[in-house]
């Protein structure tokens, strides 16, 4: 896993990712905090408002990246994005409005949905080893985890000794951290005779997810992980809190036992790809959360009340190996079936379009479980989950038997 760490280059990005990692976390905290003050009774309606206006930036601004990276330049882009992001975070504390809190928010997303696809899309351009990129999608997956446990963790020290609204200087801090990480590195840019026309670039990266065969199994696994990812990110308080008549600990504790389960997985991935492969490692991990996830009704049903917590999180931490072992895998399937050209506008694609899965399946799970019941809807998304995944394995063969189309080609056909 840290062979990856023998590339400066990626020494450094791989630094810039995770203080800006540390940095969007405490933004997220911080933002509840903002959401409470400012709409009081009317906070979960706001913070609703506010995931949609970032799900729905990632759909819409996430393809623009590498048109704009392909005329600025990776690096200045990466830098850019970062300084905006800085900004953005030390102006809110000062805000009064939830007008001026919803535009400061989209502008903070927007950098992020073109920050991340350009970072996704540099790495393979430095880590050049095959068994090197696999460390290093390990790391950037770990990092991800370590991050959910970190940032609350720190957001709790800080606010021994200031208000909530001093993290969004912790946020902007870490921003700007970034940006000077990314400042000292080089980074590769194509020439510009590759450089299609911009309006055909927005939609380049989306037309061959839709079209090649094993990167619309991707496109179908990310809608497996939305479908079964939501219960986590939407289910987990309601069930704990409420149905299961738990502490505010206790739900925190359920979902460390997932991110626990992801940093578990992201550890021992290198290893067992090497050993089992890419595909069987993903589709096992995928087929355990899609059997997993139908348990949490019949576990809540039968398990004694002094249990039923500690159980779930059993539940969970399973969970959590197999979204790792799905999710983190898919930079290395893509970097193996794309061209180098092509990878800024598939890995812009991939990002923008999982966003909107999770537009889908956040909505289904928090209307659903309202209606139906936590453990019903959990079927219902694990059902979607197995739909997807079979999809996905009808693509997959294919493209495994040497079937995936050349690119270029592609573009000349269909361009």
């Amino acid at each position: 896993m840290f062979l990856a760490l023998r590339y400066p280059t990626f020494r450094r990005l791989f630094a810039a990712h995770l203080v800006a990692l540390v940095g969007t976390g405490l933004a997220t905290i911080a933002i509840g905090f903002l959401a409470f003050d400012l709409a009081g009774g009317n906070a979960s309606a706001v913070l609703g408002t506010i995931m949609a206006i970032k799900m729905c930036t990632y759909l819409v601004i996430g393809p623009l990246a590498p048109a704009i990276a392909a005329r600025v330049g990776a690096r200045r882009l990466l830098i850019g994005t970062d300084v905006l992001r800085c900004g953005v975070a030390a102006a809110l504390p000062f805000i009064d409005g939830l007008a001026q809190a919803y535009a400061l928010i989209f502008v903070l997303q927007a950098a992020s949905a073109l920050f991340t696809p350009t970072f996704q899309a540099a790495i393979p351009t430095v880590v050049t080893d095959r068994d090197a990129y696999t460390g290093a999608l390990a790391l950037s997956r770990l990092a991800y985890d370590l991050e959910t446990l970190a940032s609350p963790a720190l957001a709790g020290m800080l606010l021994l000794a200031m208000p909530s609204s001093a993290l969004f200087f912790g946020t902007a801090i870490g921003f700007a951290a970034s940006a000077t990480l990314i400042l000292s590195v080089a980074l590769p840019r194509p020439p510009v005779a590759d450089r299609p026309p911009f309006a055909q670039q927005l939609t380049r990266g989306s037309r061959m997810m839709f079209r090649m065969p094993i990167l619309r199994g991707i496109l179908l696994l990310h809608l497996a992980l939305a479908a079964v990812g939501a219960i986590i990110q939407v289910l987990t308080v309601p069930l704990v809190r409420g149905e299961l008549a738990g502490s505010e600990p206790q739900s925190a504790t359920v979902l460390a036992a997932f991110g626990l389960g992801c940093m578990t997985s992201a550890v021992l991935m290198p290893t067992l790809i090497s050993r089992v492969g890419v595909r069987r490692y993903m589709v096992t991990g995928l087929t355990l959360m899609i059997v997993i996830a139908p348990a949490l009704w019949p576990v809540i049903a039968l398990t004694p009340a002094t249990w039923v917590i500690p159980a779930v999180g059993a539940l969970w931490f399973v969970l959590g190996l197999g979204y790792s072992a799905t999710l983190a895998p898919m930079g290395r399937v893509i970097r193996d079936h794309t061209s180098d050209r092509d990878l800024p506008d598939v890995f812009a694609a991939q990002f923008s379009l999982a966003h909107g899965w999770w537009l889908i399946t956040y909505p289904l799970a928090g209307w659903g479980g309202t209606i139906w019941g936590i453990g019903p809807i959990s079927l219902v998304l694990a059902i979607i989950a197995a739909v997807a995944l079979v999809g996905a394995l009808r693509s997959w063969p294919r493209c495994a038997r040497g079937q995936t189309p050349d690119i270029e080609r592609t573009e000349v056909h269909h361009g």
